[in-house]
């Protein structure tokens, strides 16, 4: 049982069955706002504090494998903001198209919720991030921050995404459905997509309307929120699209720090050296060797050095 006067935000939740971890959802929310079942497979957590309210879609399998303490990242958004929080979390990637979740959101909206809060915020990645966009409609005015999501799963629209069939007995033609749509009345939206993606960068396309802004982070997909996570600009990107800052200059300036993240550096050394642009590579590799180290890439730009100067590297030898 949750403790009156604990940061809600900075609860652990590690070692936690997946039932364990929903009772301690259950508890906090009883403490500090309110925690709902929603059918089967949902169930959403508010947690009030200030006056903007970050509505963040997350799964369980992800909260407990990318976060240390298994909180949803939109605790950790929330807290470092000093701002609400609704946590609407899967049991698994669903795309939240569930009755349940549709009947919460028209709850939420004919109780006047969102409108007691001066902004709203929606935030999600990937299948949370096609729910963030749809589901934002319930809010007219809010923010929008989406990370490579999905514009739908309709076969009728999107036949050439193969990464998801089994969702296609799915329907996204009803409520809540095409995402793009979805977004005629919000304030902003962000959709961030990896243009290397060709199915993400497909699925982004469409969101390509008034009042969108799309913004590219190349070779960042798959994984794109624990990645910006990791690279300490998720919180900042998400800040500057609630104060109104986001827009190229910002996101680039943030994206720089991209040169000092290892997992970015190895997948454009991969991409450029399968491109064969071996002067690049070579740039890319010892940039790599001169900022992280590392035996494999110290050999393989000894071995390109000696590719282009035989007498290179021989004083080792």
């Amino acid at each position: 049982m949750m403790q009156d006067g604990q940061e809600p935000y900075t609860i652990s939740l590690t070692d936690l069955r997946p039932a364990e971890w929903l009772q301690k959802m259950n508890d906090l929310g009883d403490v500090s706002g309110f925690f709902e079942p929603l059918g089967k497979h949902h169930n959403a957590v508010f947690v009030e504090k200030g006056d903007t309210l970050l509505v963040s879609f997350e799964s369980l399998p992800a909260i407990q494998a990318l976060s240390d303490d298994a909180r949803p990242v939109g605790f950790d958004l929330a807290r470092d903001n000093d701002w609400s929080c609704l946590t609407v979390i899967s049991n698994r990637d669903t795309w939240f198209r569930d009755g349940e979740v549709y009947g919460f959101f028209d709850q939420m909206t004919d109780d006047g919720f969102f409108e007691d809060f001066e902004q709203v915020i929606f935030f999600g990645a990937g299948p949370c991030g096609y729910a963030a966009c749809a589901y934002s409609v319930a809010s007219p005015g809010a923010t929008v921050i989406a990370l490579e999501p999905q514009a739908t799963l309709d076969p009728r629209v999107t036949e050439w995404d193969d990464r998801f069939t089994h969702m296609r007995k799915t329907d996204f033609t009803d409520r809540y459905g095409f995402a793009p749509d979805m977004l005629e009345a919000a304030k902003a939206a962000f959709i961030v997509y990896d243009p290397q993606d060709q199915l993400g960068a497909m699925h982004a396309a469409l969101f390509e309307r008034a009042g969108n802004k799309r913004l590219r982070a190349r070779l960042l997909g798959g994984g794109m929120q624990a990645h910006m996570n990791h690279m300490g600009i998720l919180e900042p990107l998400v800040t500057g699209a609630a104060k109104g800052q986001l827009d190229d200059a910002l996101f680039a300036r943030l994206y720089r720090k991209r040169r000092d993240y290892v997992t970015y550096c190895k997948k454009l050394f991969a991409t450029v050296e399968a491109h064969e642009r071996p002067l690049m590579a070579a740039a890319v590799c010892s940039h790599i060797v001169e900022t992280f180290g590392g035996p494999r890439y110290r050999r393989k730009l000894k071995a390109m050095q000696q590719s282009t100067d035989p007498e290179a590297g021989t004083s080792e030898d």
